[in-house]
């Protein structure tokens, strides 16, 4: 039996993906584009986000990358635009941008850098559904994963306004999930462990052991891996599943 995707999966529906330049985002806006769905690849980083679009395109999908900052609302509002105004429509959402932010413990934490973490992976997630979900009721309905994180639900030390976003996340979700069910938008979130993307590629070998051995699979994820349950939570099969959070961390979350 097959396991590549089915190719009419997401015919005829328009993806919005941010933070899909590079790591999961990219590979989420690939799985979605090897499903049929026409990709808008939303990035900050205007180059990347253009080399993925036109990969997706030589493959043969429909992909046009647009430059977003998710942390300013009219940023969010003219790359939404732009999705139904290339496509006709949008459907499908992966609101997937953010970064991890300062390392530091909370009493030495710079009030500037909680500031911008908050502003990309909260206000972020929040901006994109502001402006997504008029858009999908416009088109009849549609579907939105929201990218927390296995620190969505568990703390990390000297990692607090990445875990305080990713927690607000799950509540976003859950409470945009309540408020559109009847109207036919699904709203979900998954929440990665550790994946093996370039944020994580530069660590040193000691570091890349130590977390790795912290996952009960006793590896890094990929960013693959992720890709697929997005696209499961996106899909037709999901149909009953609304307001969920589904972690996808080799067990991280499960002591």
């Amino acid at each position: 039996m097959s396991n590549a995707p089915d190719a009419e999966e997401f015919s005829g529906r328009t993806a919005l993906v941010t933070g899909a330049a590079s790591g999961i985002g990219k590979a989420v806006a690939h799985r979605l584009a090897a499903g049929g769905a026409a990709v808008v690849v939303a990035d900050r980083a205007e180059e990347a986000a253009r080399e993925t679009a036109a990969k997706l395109t030589a493959d043969g999908a429909r992909a046009v990358a647009v430059t977003v900052d998710v942390s300013d609302a009219a940023s969010v509002e003219a790359a939404v635009g732009f999705a139904v105004d290339t496509y006709g429509a949008l459907h499908l959402a992966v609101n997937n941008a953010g970064f991890t932010g300062a390392n530091s413990p909370i009493g030495e934490y710079a009030p500037e850098d909680w500031r911008s973490v908050i502003d990309t992976n909260l206000n972020g997630v929040f901006y994109s559904m502001r402006y997504e979900i008029p858009a999908m009721l416009a088109a009849g309905g549609g579907a939105v994963v929201n990218m927390s994180s296995a620190f969505g639900v568990n703390g990390f030390a000297n990692a607090s306004a990445y875990v305080a976003t990713k927690h607000g996340i799950i509540g976003l979700t859950k409470t945009a999930a309540l408020e559109y069910a009847s109207r036919n938008i699904r709203v979900n979130a998954v929440g990665p462990g550790f994946i093996d993307t370039p944020v994580l590629s530069v660590a040193d070998a000691a570091l890349r052991a130590h977390l790795a051995s912290l996952h009960p699979a006793g590896r890094f994820g990929t960013p693959e891996e992720v890709a697929e349950l997005v696209a499961f939570l996106l899909g037709d099969r999901a149909s009953f599943i609304h307001g969920s959070f589904h972690p996808v961390d080799g067990g991280y979350s499960a002591p």
